[in-house]
């Protein structure tokens, strides 16, 4: 084996052991998930459900966004990713979840989810009151009154209302956070980065498959 070729295999192994070193040889409950309990009902019994509890004002969201979009546009067949925006409470954050179930609703939401937390995070901008949002999302393009009779719905309010509730059945202490399959909180007390989560989420939907074949 010559000196280059010495070289460029070590660095691709150095390169793949980068990649693979986050995995668990086996999952540990405390450490890399938590049972959740009581079990949530999951929309489809069919697959398996991941979501991701978030806020649009959570600055550590804000920069999982792009991994977790890139990783959850290429989930297997058996597997559906919904994304739950919570408030705990604040009424800033309850807010902007209104916007994300108010933007779902106009058809407005793949094109300005990413704006919204650039909007907040990099630009600045204070989209914490009705009139603040609505006015910044008339500036996207979006129809003003179509936005506003959305955001204010019963429809949207309820979805809202039921997002705080659902982070309280799973006991989300904070965000973002991923569920698995209504029955698994992945922790994840020792990885190093956010990057590192949705490997970690992967190992315990493998384990929820793994579940389900045995009954």
């Amino acid at each position: 084996m010559n000196a280059r070729f010495s070289g460029w295999f070590l660095a691709i192994t150095l390169a793949t052991l980068a990649v693979v070193a986050p995995v668990r040889a086996e999952l540990v409950v405390g450490r890399d998930y938590l049972p959740i309990v009581p079990a949530q009902m999951t929309d489809n019994p069919a697959k398996i459900e991941v979501i991701e509890f978030f806020s649009y004002g959570c600055p550590h969201c804000n920069e999982f966004h792009p991994t977790v979009s890139r990783w959850s546009a290429s989930l297997p067949a058996d597997v559906t990713f919904k994304r739950v925006p919570v408030s705990f409470g604040r009424p800033q954050w309850a807010s902007l979840a209104r916007l994300y179930y108010a933007l779902e609703t106009t058809g407005d939401l793949s094109r300005l989810d990413g704006a919204v937390f650039d909007a907040l995070h990099k630009t600045g901008s204070k989209l914490y009151d009705d009139k603040s949002i609505t006015e910044w999302v008339a500036a996207q393009g979006v129809d003003a009154k179509k936005f506003s009779d959305a955001y204010n719905s019963f429809g949207v309010v309820s979805k809202a209302r039921r997002a705080d509730q659902m982070s309280q059945a799973y006991k989300i202490q904070g965000v973002p956070a991923m569920a698995v399959d209504g029955k698994y909180l992945v922790t994840g007390k020792e990885i190093k980065s956010l990057a590192e989560l949705p490997m970690l989420t992967d190992q315990v939907i493998g384990m929820a498959r793994s579940e389900r074949k045995k009954k």
